[in-house]
């Protein structure tokens, strides 16, 4: 295993959380800083790509000493990095051939896909990670547990990435963990919790939100009672709203809400950089419930993921409400550019902040929410949607946030799954339209009734979301409106089944 991958004190996932428990915020946070600084300096004497990027920048090495240097670096991004050299010349030493890789894609949401390798060390990095977050919202040092991978297992990370660091996590420990892996194939999913899921403890499943949903779905319809069963859940990929967690646990009945699920903030390009944990969890809901969430974050109404991340492991940076990010990786990356709207939070700012605005004591609050145990001293980041996800409809943006919101109203969670995919073109007349294409439930057809159901509510929800399209539509009145486009549960046109929903289409 990659020494530079994995510092020291990272095989021991009880001694490790003890750590993240005593030592403060303050010396995770140097720890980062002195890591990205060598890992810097390594890459400029190692990586040819890294040299060469940064002669063309006119940068030199030498000047970065301290981490306010190392806050001037030119940034990366695909376009003008990793798309611009080959992949010898972005690997350590330029040797990319003659390595063992494990290589995934992306999935192409924003352009042409692109390939990442992933070395072994990478999977230990998730498995430290991931044995940290099951031992402390899922308590599996105690429990035998069935886990049920139901990411996709192809080429993408999900899946695979999951598989291996679980692995991992049951070979170095005494847990009674299995795992199963059905991939996106929901009556697989299913037919595991039935037949296997009484022989365990608890059940686990990793899933991406909109596919865990189908999964209870389908389940409830079969006569699964999923409250029966200790089961959580693990997301990753997108974000999700504090409804839809509630959907959840209206399902599953937990025990304790602030355990039992939990979202990763990851990419392929750096693998699994943060997650909700349970005070993450907590402040959120909590924010949510009594309309602040600008107590913390930029925007009022969207819900951003709210997780917190070892700065030593992934060390993040926020310019202009965009996130950037530092990792050793199978490609090496200093300040990254994620593409991704967000910020970073100390935890002790966070603490303050809530004091003082919202007279909420964390801490207080954690010994009253049965959490206490779980609490890291560690910061905090916020991420929305992604910067490209998004369409732009008569000059401003529509983030899917909005949409999402509003096919979790009352009226409709009868007729709707919660998938759609948006996107604006432009009518005869050359006026621009945005269509929503919405996936109805399982049984349910398309009507013209239920189509003007759902425009009547997209369109009040966007107008109280979205200045924007407020005043746009009392300037050129209905015109603005969405156009929907209602479609049977599964019709593979939007919603192929085992398929990741693409939420926009450009």
């Amino acid at each position: 295993m990659s020494k530079l991958l994995l510092p020291r004190g990272y095989r021991n996932a009880e001694l490790l959380s003890s750590r993240l428990q005593t030592q403060n915020e303050d010396q995770w946070m140097r720890r980062g800083e002195k890591r990205v600084l060598h890992l810097f300096h390594e890459m400029a004497e190692r990586v040819p790509a890294y040299k060469d990027f940064l002669k063309a920048h006119k940068f030199s090495a030498r000047n970065v000493h301290s981490i306010k240097d190392f806050a001037l670096i030119p940034a990366i991004d695909k376009d003008n990095y990793l798309r611009k050299y080959p992949k010898e010349m972005l690997c350590w030493d330029g040797e990319f051939a003659h390595k063992q890789w494990v290589i995934s894609t992306t999935s192409g949401s924003t352009g042409q896909p692109y390939y990442f390798p992933r070395e072994y060390s990478q999977d230990w990095q998730y498995a430290i990670s991931a044995d940290l977050y099951l031992r402390s919202n899922f308590e599996i040092q105690s429990k035998s547990t069935l886990y049920i991978v139901a990411f996709p297992m192809g080429a993408w990370i999900g899946g695979l990435f999951t598989y291996e660091a679980l692995k991992i996590v049951a070979e170095n420990s005494k847990y009674n963990l299995s795992i199963i892996t059905p991939g996106v194939h929901k009556q697989e999913v299913i037919s595991a919790v039935q037949q296997l899921g009484g022989s365990f403890d608890q059940i686990i499943i990793g899933a991406y939100a909109p596919f865990l949903k189908d999964i209870l779905d389908d389940g409830v319809r079969q006569g699964v009672a999923w409250a029966a069963y200790d089961i959580g859940f693990v997301f990753s990929a997108e974000a999700f709203t504090e409804q839809f967690r509630d959907y959840i646990f209206s399902t599953i009945r937990p025990r304790n809400e602030l355990r039992s699920t939990l979202n990763h903030y990851g990419t392929v390009d750096l693998g699994t950089m943060a997650h909700e944990t349970p005070e993450s969890v907590m402040i959120r809901r909590r924010l949510v419930r009594q309309n602040a969430l600008d107590a913390l974050f930029p925007e009022r109404i969207k819900q951003p993921t709210f997780a917190q991340y070892n700065p030593e492991l992934f060390y993040f940076e926020a310019r202009d409400n965009n996130l950037f990010c530092t990792a050793y990786s199978g490609l090496p990356l200093v300040r990254y550019d994620l593409k991704d709207y967000g910020g970073v939070l100390k935890r002790s700012t966070v603490h303050e902040q809530l004091r003082k605005s919202q007279d909420f004591n964390v801490q207080k609050e954690a010994q009253n929410a049965q959490i206490a145990d779980t609490l890291w001293n560690l910061p905090f980041l916020y991420v929305y949607e992604r910067n490209d996800f998004s369409v732009s409809y008569y000059a401003f943006l529509i983030y899917p946030d909005s949409i999402r919101r509003a096919l979790q109203e009352s009226k409709i969670t009868s007729l709707a799954t919660g998938k759609f995919t948006m996107l604006v073109d432009y009518d005869e007349a050359g006026r621009q339209k945005m269509h929503i294409h919405i996936e109805l439930k399982h049984g349910l057809t398309p009507s013209k009734k239920t189509e003007l159901l759902f425009q009547s509510l997209l369109h009040q929800r966007l107008g109280e979301e979205v200045s924007e399209y407020r005043e746009t539509a009392k300037v050129v009145g209905d015109v603005v409106k969405p156009v929907i486009h209602l479609w049977p549960y599964e019709d593979p046109t939007h919603f192929r089944v085992g398929a990741k929903q693409k939420w926009v289409q450009k």
